[in-house]
């Protein structure tokens, strides 16, 4: 599936669509280049899911744990991850295999321990398209 998305509202209504068919277990994988809009979409997921405390990226602690929507919700940046074992610290198998939704910022840099069954959401700009113009794959 494509999204088009002409502004950070539009990225955070999709987002929001996303969060409220959110099931447990499931686990969201969310890339693209630096300023793209992955925390826009981040919120929008996390209010989808009854999310009403600010959302914010969780660079330098790599998990922000959310628990008061219809769904524990487990929001992942792993862009300073140095090596994958950094994960296993963290004990992400509990997060990853819980009953809550993980959504991974960035999850690429540790697409080997991750399950084949997580969905996958790309977001990336086409400056042709104007400065605010997002295409967003989910598949």
């Amino acid at each position: 599936m494509i999204e088009e998305s002409h502004g950070e509202q539009e990225t955070f209504a999709f987002a929001k669509k996303m969060g409220l068919r959110a099931q447990p277990g499931e686990i969201y994988l969310l890339d693209g280049d630096l300023g793209v809009g992955k925390t826009v979409f981040t919120k929008g997921f996390a209010e989808g899911l009854g999310i009403r405390e600010p959302v914010t990226s969780p660079t330098f602690t790599l998990i922000q744990e959310y628990e008061e929507g219809r769904l524990p919700f487990y929001h992942f940046d792993v862009y300073r991850i140095a090596d994958v074992e950094e994960m296993f610290d963290l004990g992400y198998e509990e997060y990853l295999f819980g009953e809550g939704v993980c959504l991974i910022e960035w999850a690429s840099r540790i697409s080997e321990i991750l399950p084949e069954y997580c969905t996958h959401i790309w977001i990336e700009k086409d400056l042709g398209q104007g400065f605010d113009y997002r295409k967003i794959t989910v598949g």
